[in-house]
């Protein structure tokens, strides 16, 4: 089961962000384009193994909106968070049921927003 997809076009960040993660015990996998996340969403909600998207704002030939808006339109319920640097990109998510978090985001903050998200119990936000 994909626990976590991340979706970042920095592969250092994506790294970081996997190996965090995983060194939590979450099973997760990455993707550098928005349209390799997508074939991932739908494949992974068609097999109900998905429990949350990590996207970044920025990507080539992309927006984190605009891919989470093709994402509400395959899975309106899984949940998702943008981690981004920039701070005013945070309009553009209005709707659309995100966790909106800025860059640098701590590993236990990010561990515990995870934890959060896919409602696993004791974990909480920071």
């Amino acid at each position: 089961m994909t626990q976590v997809l991340l979706v970042d076009d920095d592969l250092i960040q994506v790294k970081i962000r996997e190996a965090v993660l995983r060194k939590a015990g979450f099973e997760v996998e990455s993707v550098n384009t928005a349209g390799d996340a997508l074939d991932l969403v739908r494949a992974r909600t068609e097999s109900g193994e998905l429990g949350l998207v990590i996207t970044d704002h920025l990507m080539p030939r992309s927006s984190g909106a605009d891919l989470v808006r093709e994402i509400r339109a395959i899975n309106p319920q899984v949940p998702v968070m943008v981690v981004t640097g920039l701070s005013e990109a945070e309009p553009e998510y209005e709707g659309l049921n995100v966790t909106f978090r800025q860059k640098p985001l701590a590993p236990d903050e990010l561990i515990a927003l995870v934890g959060k998200a896919l409602e696993i119990p004791g974990s909480g936000a920071a």
